[in-house]
């Protein structure tokens, strides 16, 4: 059973704010409550083929797992897949510009649990949304509450 959940939500910031900020592994642990580190295993900045490891807490597990980016057009999309472990996962970030001058912004994670993991892909699913819709209001909350961007978060 596989695994495809979307989010959504609108932040009143310009779409290159919005993606710049969001596209950024560095700034991952402000607005991912469940990401605790970020490495980088290839040069910054974000581009095709970068690598970026990350550790995180999740369903109360520590999970560690490396994402490479697939592909990217800046403030526009970025996709990053992992095939490693238990749980393989593909996240695209796309930004729209709303007629108001705020951005749409939709996260996508999809992906082919397996062993145990395949067993318990409708609660992983609803835990993959109930994350990410909490991740998005505190990406919204952050680039909301501080116009001037959160450089050195």
């Amino acid at each position: 059973m596989s695994i495809d959940v979307t989010t959504e939500i609108e932040i009143n910031r310009p779409r290159a704010e919005v993606a710049a900020f969001a596209a950024d592994p560095d700034h991952a642990t402000a607005w991912y409550e469940d990401i605790k580190a970020v490495r980088w295993d290839t040069p910054r900045p974000v581009q095709q083929g970068s690598r970026i490891a990350f550790e995180a807490h999740f369903l109360g597990r520590r999970l560690a797992y490396t994402y490479e980016v697939r592909a990217f057009e800046p403030g526009v999309r970025l996709v990053m897949s992992t095939d490693a472990g238990p749980f393989p996962m593909e996240t695209t970030y796309a930004w729209q510009d709303t007629p108001s001058g705020a951005t749409h912004m939709t996260l996508r994670n999809r992906g082919e649990p397996s062993g145990f993991a395949n067993l318990a892909a409708p609660l992983l699913s609803a835990q993959v949304r109930r994350a990410t819709t909490r991740n998005l209001r505190l990406l919204k909350k952050i680039l909301e509450e501080n116009a001037h961007g959160v450089e050195g978060r």
